[in-house]
């Protein structure tokens, strides 16, 4: 069996410590370990697993491998969408990477939380014997409330081996009163988003239904560039793909959908409300992370990044303060925070899409302060890692190095220097910075110049295939 991690979404409704850039599957959330991690280090325990297939943005590849690096995992492949394509060509990308038709893939988002890791065992167990004899399988979450935020499937009354009925059908959100009747009858399941089939049950299936989507996802893997870990799809291929969920897709038109109904305490983590779900609370009722202080406070989801937050009289509210933001909501009302990320957009502010502090394959940067011709960064490049070979048109530089050893090259020169060393970059100079020592190097660098934007960056050599 071979899991397949989904992580195409951006997660803008737990704005704003989850971002475009840096999406909520990347963070950790409910524990020291992010979404990613969590969900590959429940699968612990399964026998007959291979090494997972990830399908995630381009733009994150380089978390996705060093996130699975640090939990010892080593992907079979991670598939890169140059544009997203939403969960069915993610899912046809991943079957058509199988090393055999008859390998069953267990399909699981990057963002899930599954409390009760025995009982998802058993349930994917059982997917696994149904996967085998031919069935796609899906995972319903059996309903504790009348909920409106996710789409239901409705068992029939024919059931299959173990706990597994027939699907009768896939239904959209409902209203509350429809999701009270849902919950009432005992039929419906929340639909989770998880499946398991073999390779080539699913591609099977798919051809019979969609076969443009998946001449255009071979064709995608077939002209695909291979890049250490990294499959890199042919973009012009890729982009003529159909846009569909794999329920839309498949598992909607396809007799051969059975249902399982999982009890393990899960959770998508959607919204801040369902983060407060999951969260363990103090005595009244208040999910606290961070450097937090409250006075006849209650129920409320309060989370401090960097700075002192403290929240007096108040109930059922949720406050995120971040570097660059502060948001607070009703509790009811966590669903709007989409609209001020449009909002955002609209206004072409950056806060939409990315933190002050940004991630790199080489470490990360925290950007400190900024004004019309400078701006003042923390630079932190990881043990033996290096920058791009660069040059810029609008900027020159000054590099001050406050732990660690930097070896820099400027030009035709080679500065190797410790703490409290500087040296200046000037306009226009070839330039590169490595950490060539055993320890994390911290650099404070201060840009001057006409324009600073992240663009003004001309790579001559990248060790990481930007360009």
């Amino acid at each position: 069996m071979i899991p397949v991690i989904l992580s195409g979404g951006s997660g803008t409704r737990l704005w704003p410590l989850s971002r475009r850039h840096y999406p909520k599957q990347f963070l950790p959330l409910v524990s020291s370990y992010t979404m990613i991690q969590e969900t590959v280090l429940r699968l612990t325990g399964l026998k007959g697993l291979k090494a997972p297939i990830a399908v995630c943005n381009e733009d994150h590849r380089f978390m996705m491998a060093e996130q699975l690096l640090e939990i010892g995992v080593k992907p079979a492949a991670i598939i890169l969408e140059p544009i997203g394509r939403n969960t069915a060509p993610a899912v046809t990308l991943a079957a058509l990477s199988a090393s055999s038709e008859d390998d069953v893939l267990l399909i699981l988002p990057a963002d899930h939380v599954i409390e009760n890791t025995s009982a998802f065992h058993e349930a994917v167990e059982q997917a696994k014997i149904l996967a085998e004899q031919g069935f796609l399988v899906t995972f319903g979450i059996v309903p504790t409330e009348p909920e409106t935020g996710y789409g239901y499937i409705k068992r029939d009354n024919e059931q299959r081996q173990g706990a597994a009925y027939n699907v009768a059908s896939f239904v959209e959100k409902p209203n509350l009163e429809t999701a009270k009747a849902y919950l009432e009858s005992g039929d419906y399941y929340w639909n989770s988003g998880m499946f398991a089939f073999t390779a080539g049950a699913f591609l099977k299936e798919l051809q019979k239904f969609n076969p443009a989507m998946l001449e255009s996802c071979q064709q995608a893997l077939n002209d695909a560039k291979t890049d250490l870990d990294f499959v890199r799809l042919n973009t012009e291929a890729f982009s003529l793909c159909p846009s569909d969920s794999i329920d839309y897709a498949v598992m909607e038109k396809s007799d051969k959908v059975v249902v399982i109904p999982l009890e393990a305490g899960w959770n998508d983590v959607g919204s801040w409300s369902a983060l407060w779900d999951v969260t363990e609370k103090d005595a009244f009722g208040n999910a606290i992370k961070g450097d937090v202080l409250t006075v006849d406070t209650h129920n409320s989801f309060i989370h401090a990044h960097n700075k002192l937050v403290t929240v007096i009289g108040l109930d059922n509210l949720v406050v995120v303060e971040t570097d660059d933001a502060v948001m607070i909501a009703a509790k009811d009302r966590v669903q709007d925070v989409k609209e001020i990320v449009d909002r955002l957009k609209a206004a072409g502010r950056s806060e939409a899409d990315i933190h002050r502090k940004a991630y790199r394959p080489w470490g990360n940067y925290d950007l400190v302060d900024i004004g019309e011709r400078h701006q003042t960064k923390r630079i932190v490049v990881k043990p033996g890692a290096k920058l791009s070979l660069q040059k810029h048109h609008h900027r020159a530089e000054h590099w001050v190095v406050v732990k660690g050893t930097a070896l820099i090259t400027k030009g035709d020169e080679k500065l190797l220097l410790t703490e409290n060393e500087s040296t200046y970059i000037p306009l226009g100079v070839v330039h590169c910075l490595e950490n060539p020592g055993v320890i994390p190097l911290e650099i404070v660098e201060v840009q001057s110049g006409s324009y600073l934007g992240e663009d003004d960056i001309v790579r001559i050599l990248d060790q990481y295939g930007r360009v």
